[in-house]
């Protein structure tokens, strides 16, 4: 017999001053059984991080064709993709076919570095692919604040993003390990 995805309701509360955006989210998450409370909870900072009222999860580990969100436009095309974790080259490669913007939150520490190593030469020419990473002690400290039932601040300021339950607070300092080239003018 198969296991459930668990389900998990959050409260964001989001002020993000570099953009500008204030809004209060009603999540539902689909915690897939194999799933971490670290890898749920850097969904969730990726949510903050482009939180927008057609932003949604995807299907998740589950379904390879979805990313972990994304944002659609009116005619259904794919504006953004998003993706956690350190998926291959070719799945990176089909998103950045498929979507106008592709983002990816890598974390994990030297595995994740590991990981970008092997991949980044087939994917420097992708235009529209930017990977961020997580530095380890910050995806250790929001696995804390991962719960069934969570109400959560974010505070996203000069790049730096701050992810508070109440009793806790992590600070999160994102690293960019690739960004799509400047634009030429």
């Amino acid at each position: 017999m198969a296991l459930k995805a668990t389900i998990c309701k959050a409260v964001l509360q989001i002020a993000d001053m570099d953009r500008n955006y204030y809004q209060d989210h009603l999540l539902t998450i689909a915690r897939h059984p194999s799933e971490t409370d670290e890898r749920m909870m850097i969904r969730v900072l990726a949510f903050a991080l482009h939180a927008d009222e057609t932003l949604s999860f995807g299907k998740g580990l589950s379904t390879d064709d979805e990313p972990d969100l994304w944002r659609k436009d009116l005619t259904g095309s794919i504006a953004a993709w998003i993706d956690v974790g350190q998926p291959d080259d070719k799945r990176i490669r089909k998103a950045c076919g498929r979507a106008g913007q592709v983002y990816i939150y890598s974390y994990g520490g030297q595995a994740s570095k590991l990981w970008w190593s092997h991949i980044s030469e087939t994917l420097d020419r992708t235009r529209n692919l930017t990977v961020r990473s997580v530095p380890q002690s910050a995806s250790k400290a929001l696995a804390s604040l991962g719960d069934r039932a969570m109400e959560l601040n974010c505070t996203i300021q000069d790049d730096q993003v701050w992810l508070a339950n109440g009793r806790e607070t992590v600070q999160i300092e994102l690293g960019t390990v690739k960004s799509p080239p400047a634009a030429a003018y």
